[in-house]
């Protein structure tokens, strides 16, 4: 029986790999949120066809993944909540994207995701730590792998991704894609380390003052 802190968030392709789970040597790690930094946004994405990567996002993963830097995608799903779709729709829509990012050579090391929402139905409707800003997803991926938090980097496109980085122990990014086009311009964006036009952006950036090693 599992006695682990954090079973309770949901998880979709967690890496299995031996690397990623030596507690002796944790390393740092680069958690995205999903819509709006690595999809374009759609209002409540439920269908593959309308799933598109944004130019540069695949680069930008296949940078981190060359350089040995694990990736997890951090993601609010209140479109489960609000049934727009199922659980296993959620599935095949990752499942699509990470075929997406593997024919460009990309890869994430797993998928966490909250499909809770307080306006949802059934027994999706409540609050949880894993939606963010909660840090619950982060934390449950430190669980999973041996992950340096004060090491890591949360990049999202909203002051909510900022927060559950920083309250997970975080470095945090803010991008101007999805509705990081509004919210970069809110006073809020100032708790982010800094503001990048996209993932591309933010990763080379990244690198470029040292927090992430090539």
């Amino acid at each position: 029986m599992s006695h682990r802190k954090y079973d309770f968030v949901h998880r979709h392709f967690i890496d299995p790999a031996p690397r990623w789970r030596d507690q002796r040597n944790p390393v740092p790690a680069v958690f995205l949120d999903r819509d709006g930094v690595v999809n374009e946004e759609v209002h409540y994405l439920s269908k593959i066809d309308d799933l598109a990567l944004i130019p540069g996002t695949a680069s930008a993963i296949k940078q981190l993944n060359d350089a040995g830097i694990p990736v997890v995608i951090v993601t609010n799903q209140s479109a489960v909540a609000r049934g727009y779709l199922s659980e296993e729709g959620l599935r095949d829509l990752h499942e699509a994207m990470i075929a997406m990012l593997s024919r460009a050579g990309a890869s994430v090391q797993g998928i966490y995701y909250s499909p809770y929402h307080p306006d949802g139905i059934e027994e999706y409707r409540r609050d949880s730590e894993c939606r963010k800003p909660g840090p619950a997803m982060i934390l449950a991926a430190a669980e999973d792998f041996a992950i340096s938090l004060p090491d890591s980097v949360l990049i999202g496109d909203r002051i909510n991704d900022i927060r559950a980085g920083r309250a997970a122990g975080t470095h945090a990014v803010i991008v101007r894609t999805g509705h990081g086009a509004k919210e970069t311009t809110w006073p809020e964006a100032a708790e982010a380390d800094f503001i990048a036009d996209d993932l591309q952006a933010a990763v080379s950036e990244l690198f470029a003052r040292g927090v992430l090693a090539r």
